[in-house]
């Protein structure tokens, strides 16, 4: 399976200012292939192929006066910049025809120097680790890593990005193995919820830590603090970056949290169950930013790619299973409840259910029902999938090796040039 390891870089003054020509380079590549594209599917002409566009808006672009200056990046970076493209349109088109099974996506949008994220991606021929546990990039030179954990095996590609808040960080994409943990016989059935992040069916309750909520007051004075600068001074720049990094503080510890629940549930049950909630839907309610502070589909998508990682069962049950109102003793259904009602008697077997606690049970049971009489299906854990979308492959025949920055194998070979 293919996974991506994120850490923090930290470029010196001039591997900045080429980064940030490095990625304005890829941008105007980008811009310029998706207008020509779109402007024949406006004329009416056939659809513009790659290879007709790396020549006139690449190779051929570096040599006239407007856009000499592609030549000072890697080309490496503007090539991949094409493929991001392809694969842009690729899944617009699969959403259009009906072959993708995620929601509608959008087309590809211009993009713009103003963009909170800003990134390049690179193959192995323009970037290598070094012996000193830097990383070369071709025409930036060595960044310096802050390493976190050794590379399990040697990097297929690499995203250099820069987030809102001015940070620096080296996302790699390795070939790993699955990892199996010891088999239990233990199976949860998951509850998600906004006043309680998660309620297990064994009748666990795991608080929402609500890392929004809490810096809702700083935020609000830091806004507030933006919108009095005067626009396009320095003092508007400082405090937008002030605003950026409180929410990129608040995005990581609602990460760094997720990871952590994730693997503890991962690691203490065999097979793991939750409900396929309609997460855009519910942000369209009052409650959006509630919803958003909990981010439900970042820990289910870790569950997910945790558990085919360990060897776990993952399954998602049908969002419109009534888990809330089935009795999970008796299999009566006494219809929908508000939610102001946390406990009630089934008028059947007059069984008294806590609301979260029974939807958590039946959710345990429908997972069983799914994963038992899935017609065909294994009952083990089926396609690994990426951590995310995944970039750059393994060619065949050259099995990848561990990696441990600044410190190789016996017989290893790192490149040193791009």
């Amino acid at each position: 399976m293919k996974l991506r390891y994120n850490f923090r870089v930290y470029p010196n003054a001039p591997q900045r200012l080429a980064l940030a020509q490095a990625f304005g380079c890829t941008r105007v590549v980008w811009n310029d292939c998706l207008r020509a594209r779109t402007k024949a599917h406006e004329s009416g002409l056939p659809y513009v192929k790659s290879a007709e566009l790396s020549k006139f808006h690449i190779t051929r672009a570096k040599r006239t006066p407007e856009r000499s200056w592609l030549a000072d990046v890697s080309s490496v970076a503007l090539q991949q910049s094409l493929r991001d493209l392809d694969a842009a349109f690729k899944n617009f088109f699969d959403s259009v025809r009906g072959k993708s099974r995620s929601r509608r996506t959008a087309p590809p949008r211009y993009k713009s120097k103003k963009d909170s994220r800003q990134s390049i991606r690179l193959t192995r021929s323009a970037f290598s680790l070094t012996d000193s546990g830097c990383v070369y990039v071709a025409k930036v030179g060595d960044l310096k890593v802050k390493w976190s954990r050794p590379l399990p095996s040697a990097p297929t590609s690499l995203t250099v990005i820069r987030d809102s808040a001015g940070r620096y960080f080296a996302s790699f994409v390795v070939q790993t193995e699955p990892e199996a943990l010891p088999e239990t016989d233990a199976e949860v059935g998951i509850d998600l919820g906004l006043t309680t992040f998660a309620v297990l069916s064994d009748g666990t309750k795991i608080s929402s830590p609500k890392f929004l909520r809490r810096a809702e007051r700083k935020l609000k004075r830091s806004q507030r603090d933006l919108s009095r600068k005067e626009k396009g001074s320095k003092n508007q720049a400082k405090a937008r970056i002030r605003l950026a990094k409180q929410h990129t503080q608040v995005r990581d510890r609602r990460r760094d949290w997720h990871h952590k629940e994730s693997t503890r549930l991962i690691r203490d049950n065999q097979a793991v169950y939750v409900e396929d909630l309609s997460v855009s839907a519910l942000a369209r309610t009052r409650q959006a930013k509630s919803v958003h502070d909990a981010g439900w589909t970042s820990f289910v998508n870790m569950l997910e790619y945790k558990a085919a990682k360990h060897g776990r069962h993952f399954g998602k049950i049908g969002r419109f299973v009534p888990t809330s109102q089935l009795c999970s003793t008796c299999g009566h259904n006494d219809g929908p409840k508000p939610l102001r009602i946390r406990v009630w008697t089934c008028p059947e077997c007059e069984t008294v259910h806590d609301r979260d606690e029974n939807a958590a049970t039946n959710t345990l049971a429908a997972g069983r029902a799914d994963r038992l009489n899935a017609c065909g299906a294994s009952v083990g854990p089926g396609a690994i999938p990426a951590q995310r979308d995944k970039t750059g492959s393994i060619p065949d025949g050259h099995p990848a090796a561990a990696v441990i920055p600044g410190r190789h194998a016996a017989g290893e070979h790192v490149n040193s040039s791009p």
